[in-house]
């Protein structure tokens, strides 16, 4: 198969080319390297640095790959961000969204959305369906909301056969610890530095982490799906002083947390129901919370003992 992957140098970017390129598939990455990478896209991998908000450039780029799926990878996935600049957050997830999905059909491609499922449905009473109301507090959500719109309409008046995938909480290495979002990273990033985890609220709200690995596994099985929504969760809530104390656990590192104000647009409770993506994609989160931090705690204790070395 012949793949676009928008976003390709960042977090879940890189390991989906990563994986693609390991089956053996042509891969092209369009990141704009804002937060993305370049040193994590394998050599067989060319970029184009493109802004997907540059729709001339996205046009170019998909008319010069020739390729059968385009992965839309490329976000704005701060939720913090979103409250603070939510035009600037509707110009990347909106019209970037947009101007992919035209690119894709003038070329014959399909199109794989990374979406999120917590910051859609908003606060959950339990695992949510793709059928729960959806119901964003954040103007992340409502972006993406938007985002996966676009995607069945293009669907609908096209014949097109696109996937949406909600995404839960993703962890894993090549998150940043030094980021505004990703809580797994930022907590091992602190525990690595010797600083304590900064909670904001009481630690008891939840989300569904699932970690990285299983993420790509479902993203390659929606590359050849007929089209749809589909979470990609655990089905398992996991509080954040618990996720505190896994932390601690895979770390080797005890520490007490800090606790600070609840912040704007933040859930309480955020779970998925992975049922649907089981039996249409064949997906089955896999991976444990223990076995994926502690691999992450790996990766963020060499960035943090390297970054030490530069340092010095």
């Amino acid at each position: 198969m012949r793949a676009i992957v928008t976003g390709g140098a960042g977090f879940i970017g890189s390991h989906l080319v990563d994986a693609l390129v390991a089956r053996g598939d042509d891969v092209l990455v369009l990141d704009d390297l804002s937060t993305g990478r370049r040193e994590r896209v394998p050599e067989s991998a060319p970029i184009k640095v493109v802004d997907v908000r540059e729709a001339g450039a996205v046009a170019a780029a998909f008319a010069a790959a020739e390729a059968d799926v385009c992965f839309h990878l490329a976000a704005q996935a701060d939720v913090r961000v979103s409250v603070e600049r939510p035009e600037f957050d509707a110009e990347v997830n909106v019209i970037g969204t947009v101007n992919v999905l035209q690119a894709a059909h003038w070329h014959g491609m399909r199109v794989v959305l990374a979406s999120t499922g917590g910051a859609i449905y908003g606060e959950c009473d339990g695992p949510a369906p793709e059928t729960a109301p959806r119901r964003p507090v954040a103007p992340y959500g409502a972006s993406k909301l938007s985002a996966e719109e676009y995607l069945a309409t293009f669907a609908r008046l096209y014949g097109s056969s696109h996937v949406a995938l909600r995404y839960a909480n993703v962890y894993g290495p090549r998150q940043d610890p030094h980021g505004e979002a990703g809580v797994v990273a930022i907590f091992l990033g602190r525990l690595a530095r010797g600083e304590p985890p900064r909670l904001y609220g009481d630690g008891h709200q939840t989300r569904d982490y699932v970690y990285v690995a299983d993420a790509v596994a479902a993203t390659l099985a929606a590359g050849g799906h007929k089209g749809g929504v589909f979470n990609v969760g655990t089905g398992r809530e996991t509080s954040v002083l618990e996720l505190v104390e896994a932390c601690e656990r895979v770390s080797g590192v005890k520490t007490e947390p800090e606790f600070a104000q609840p912040r704007p647009g933040e859930l309480q409770r955020s779970v998925l129901d992975p049922t649907l993506a089981e039996r249409e994609l064949g997906f089955r989160a896999t991976t444990s919370l223990e076995d994926g931090l502690a691999a992450t705690w790996e990766f963020i204790r060499a960035e943090e003992g390297g970054q030490d070395q530069e340092a010095n």
